[in-house]
């Protein structure tokens, strides 16, 4: 690979070398009709469960549509009549407190232990699933129940408690979804999970004894209600929460960084080499202290050079960073309003390609960014890699010297954003960096083309913030009136708050225990009023009404059918 000459750029460092030449081979293209190295599925538990939970719906609709069970009445009959017979005082008394577990008072137990639980945690993606899931089952179950309007079982004595219709069993139903609800909410995947559904299978074995022997519930009601009960949280935690994606686990850890060994690791090495020509030695994650919304990867891969090896930079995008990002500027439009005009990214592909795009920009600007080397798709529409030049060498700004060259250097790099219509929007610490006296901007997957004015003077308070964590204050205003006026520096300081910084930055200067936000405003020659961070508008307020309205309806239908029938 051909080497390019130094050239000059943007902020007046020393041009870098061109990094060392890579390795590659002969691409392959996927053929058509090949799957994806990572599809998702459902296991073979789960298609057996789905089709069972099929076959029990079917079930209910000749029913339905016949209006009649007799066909199920005779077998059920002489079950409950076999289980009368073995009724004695002390098997009554066991059998009542053997089924306390699908009383109302339980459920509702479980279900706000869940809810504080998964709060306590944040893990808020397994508790939206989580009460999607209850919401669906009791739903559904409490409409099959009046659809049907079977009776309780007759010719038998009932014995304690039970109210409304008996098809299918609603207590077996909603305590058989809440526990596995519960046991892939929080029991880690592995030999942990494999025990608790053993667990589950013991408890729903009980309840059912129970209720048979009590004459509560017919065999084939309890059979439906735990086909159901089953079938839709399975499907509903291994489609919306893969374990590889949003793993079970009480470690520290971002639930932005995913797994990338096994499967994942391998479908990585292969695409890296069918579609840019790479052959990957490793693929380890680095650095995750420093991101949120994605998964940085150090990639070894082979050089030009003989038996040699170096390293390329990868940051892995999946489905959920995109949910994510959706679910965030939701949450900060409701809580902030918008003070820019900015649009959530519909898809991973569409989000690596605004970053590609993006650091293309800035590269043909003259700023000194990571060397972009292309696109890896792993898995369409769910999963990419951008791949670009590794920094090798590199620290952040941080953790090295600042003198007034690297000073000047940030400056420059605000003041070259500015003069081409950019903004970085997430200056901070880890995304910059400094090698031999040269500075590099990185993770520009938030940056903006012609963003709000705001937008820019923000940037330029935070790299005057970032600046002054390893010099201070006074220093730093100084080189700044060279490069900004001082009506520039003022606006940067009146537009910038807390929550305007990144929390590392915040972080860092809790840390520190100085207000350099404070200082600069006391080397100002004057004070600018303070931008509004709140916008109101009416689209805010509609927002806001109608997730309020949703929210509430759907705990209504919870609550409401959760009661009744049990």
């Amino acid at each position: 690979m051909a080497t390019l000459p130094p050239v000059a750029t943007a902020t007046g460092a020393a041009a870098r070398p061109a990094p060392p030449a890579l390795r590659r081979v002969r691409r392959r293209r996927r053929p058509s009709g090949e799957p994806p190295p990572l599809p998702r599925h459902l296991a073979k538990s789960g298609k057996w469960w789905l089709a069972a939970s099929a076959g029990v719906v079917v079930a209910w609709i000749v029913v339905a549509a016949t209006g009649s069970v007799s066909h199920f009445d005779v077998v059920d009959t002489r079950v409950l009549q076999a289980f009368a017979q073995m009724r004695t005082a002390p098997l009554t008394r066991a059998a009542l407190i053997a089924g306390g577990l699908a009383t109302p008072i339980a459920v509702y137990v479980l279900w706000v232990a869940n809810l504080a639980i998964l709060v306590v945690l944040r893990r808020w993606r397994h508790l939206f699933v989580w009460f999607g899931v209850a919401l669906v089952v009791v739903a559904f179950g409490s409409l099959m129940l009046n659809a049907l309007q079977r009776p309780r079982p007759y010719d038998v004595e009932l014995l304690g408690r039970w109210s409304g219709y008996s098809m299918p069993s609603l207590p077996i139903t909603v305590l058989t979804a809440f526990l596995v609800s519960t046991l892939y909410a929080l029991v880690p995947a592995g030999r942990t999970r494999t025990v608790g559904k053993w667990v589950i299978c013991a408890l729903l074995a009980i309840t059912a004894l129970s209720r048979l022997y009590l004459a509560q519930d017919h065999p084939t009601d309890i059979v439906a209600g735990a086909v159901l009960g089953v079938a839709v949280p399975l499907a509903a935690f291994r489609l919306l929460t893969p374990n590889d994606v949003f793993p079970v686990r009480y470690s520290r850890g971002r639930t932005a960084h995913l797994d990338v060994t096994g499967a994942r690791g391998d479908a990585i090495v292969r695409a890296l080499q069918d579609q840019l020509g790479l052959l990957a030695t490793s693929v380890e994650p680095f650095n995750l202290a420093g991101s949120g919304g994605s998964t940085p990867l150090r990639i070894g891969v082979k050089s030009g050079e003989a038996a040699g090896e170096t390293f390329v930079f990868g940051k892995l995008y999946a489905a959920t960073h995109v949910r994510s990002d959706r679910w965030y500027k939701l949450g900060r439009t409701l809580l902030y309003g918008r003070l820019e005009d900015e649009q959530p990214f519909h898809s991973p592909r569409r989000l690596v390609q605004y970053e590609d795009y993006v650091l293309h920009l800035l590269s043909d600007a003259g700023l000194a960014v990571p060397r972009p080397l292309g696109i890896v798709e792993i898995t369409p529409e769910r999963e990419y890699v951008l791949v670009t030049e590794f920094i090798d060498g590199a620290r952040e700004i941080g953790d090295a010297e600042v003198d007034e060259r690297i000073i000047d250097q940030g400056l420059s790099i605000v003041r070259r954003l500015w003069d081409v219509g950019m903004a970085h929007r997430d200056i901070k610490p880890a995304n910059v960096l400094v090698r031999n006296g040269t500075m590099f901007l990185i993770d520009t997957a938030f940056a903006e083309v012609r963003p709000s004015p705001w937008r820019q003077a923000v940037d330029l308070a935070n790299m005057m913030l970032v600046l002054a964590l390893r010099t201070d204050a006074e220093q730093v205003y100084r080189r700044a009136r060279l490069q900004f006026s001082d009506e520039e520096i003022a606006e940067a300081f009146a537009a910038t708050r807390g929550l305007t910084m990144p929390s590392q930055l915040r972080h860092l200067l809790r840390e520190q225990g100085r207000d350099l936000h404070a200082q600069f405003l006391q080397l100002l020659p004057y004070r600018l009023p303070p931008v509004r961070i709140q916008r109101w508008s009416w689209r805010r307020v509609i927002l806001t009404i109608a997730t309020l309205f949703a929210a509430l309806l759907a705990a209504l239908i919870l609550v409401n059918n959760l009661g009744q029938p049990l």
